[in-house]
């Protein structure tokens, strides 16, 4: 008898507001980011979250690795509630990777290695899992001793890609992972990323306005708009082409970008 995947994030009633400022006032919308978001994650899924600018898909992610906390709702991870956590620990399972690429002043081997050394890694092993990595990538030697200054954003993308990958997280979440690289290398990604779930069984959570990159990568989509949770369908259940000209009309209709 099969055995039916274990629920690895599940989410109750999540809801995420921010406290205006003078700073803030003219950036956020009238409504909460993120309003009563309940759906469950199982071991091997692969997500795509989508939806116009503004509709609340980044600080999904960032709740998932507790850069934010919930205003309301709980999140839990293999039936512990977040809170229950300590940060360090769940970042060791939840890893994120963010759309701003920085390397905080190190190398690209510095940064590839950082995270790493932070988990007691030995330095063979670094090295190991280093060149697996860059080879998966295509990420050639002679950018090792790069800063981020000598790289173009599609190589600081691919770079801080491999940071997330290097310590081969549980869950990986993904924001716009593919959108400063050209078709044939976004294409590339999407096939190692699903090389990573069938070897290692990784749950990733992607978001991706590249609708075309998400049909070739999801087992299961999101539909985020306004703060709401609109559609959570299996990627067989979804029409695509509907789904892109709602993303386009609601995009010709939302004003704001998180």
């Amino acid at each position: 008898m099969e055995t039916k995947p274990q629920v690895q994030l599940k989410l109750e009633q999540v809801s995420y507001a921010e406290t205006l400022t003078a700073q803030t006032k003219q950036k956020l919308p009238d409504y909460p980011i993120l309003q009563d978001i309940s759906f469950e994650v199982y071991e091997g899924d692969r997500f795509a979250i989508t939806g116009p600018a503004g509709a609340g898909k980044s600080y999904l992610l960032r709740l998932l690795n507790r850069l934010y906390e919930p205003t309301k709702g709980k999140i839990y991870l293999e039936n512990r509630e977040y809170q229950q956590i300590r940060v360090i620990e769940l970042r060791k399972t939840v890893a994120l990777v963010g759309q701003e690429p920085k390397l905080l002043g190190m190398s690209v081997r510095e940064a590839l290695a950082y995270p790493l050394v932070l988990r007691s890694f030995t330095k063979p092993q670094i090295q190991q899992r280093l060149s697996y990595w860059l080879e998966q990538l295509n990420i050639p030697d002679d950018w090792l001793a790069r800063t981020e200054t000598q790289l173009s954003g599609g190589q600081r993308q691919l770079v801080h890609l491999a940071r997330g990958l290097v310590i081969q997280p549980k869950i990986l979440l993904l924001d716009e992972p593919t959108s400063n690289l050209d078709l044939k290398t976004a294409e590339r990604i999407i096939k190692i990323l699903n090389q990573l779930y069938e070897k290692h069984q990784t749950t990733i959570l992607m978001v991706n306005h590249q609708l075309n990159v998400a049909e070739n990568f999801c087992t299961r989509l999101l539909y985020l708009q306004q703060g709401h949770l609109v559609t959570n369908q299996t990627a067989s259940q979804v029409n695509w082409n509907n789904l892109q000209q709602s993303l386009k009309q609601a995009e010709a209709e939302d004003d704001f970008d998180f």
